[in-house]
């Protein structure tokens, strides 16, 4: 059983986007702390100082949904890309090809 090479190409692009929601999530508050650090009225503060400064809720939320926005639109984009150019090349997307379908071609194509 086998999907269309655009259908495919779908997964792999929500798939993408899903992955970047992810990792802007779980990479925000650390980010925003580390521009926090990089502003020159915060130097000479703790982390401590900056977090208690800020709040924990400010931290982890403002400027998050940009962020979603922006990486999880790379991430999907890169994917799609990189699976189209697969595609394009004869080799099938990401998880595209089935394990049986491969061993059919080395089978059919002995190396030597």
């Amino acid at each position: 059983e086998s999907y269309s090479k655009t259908t495919q190409l779908e997964v792999t692009l929500s798939s993408g986007f899903l992955a970047g929601v992810i990792c802007a999530i779980v990479s925000h508050p650390a980010d925003t702390l580390i521009s926090q650090l990089a502003k020159t009225s915060n130097q000479g503060k703790t982390l401590f100082d900056i977090i208690k400064e800020v709040g924990v809720k400010n931290l982890m939320t403002r400027g998050l949904g940009t962020r979603i926005l922006m990486i999880g639109t790379l991430a999907s984009l890169q994917w799609w890309i990189y699976d189209s150019f697969k595609s394009w090349m004869g080799f099938g997307t990401t998880g595209g090809a089935s394990l049986y379908s491969l061993v059919n071609v080395v089978e059919e194509h002995p190396s030597s």
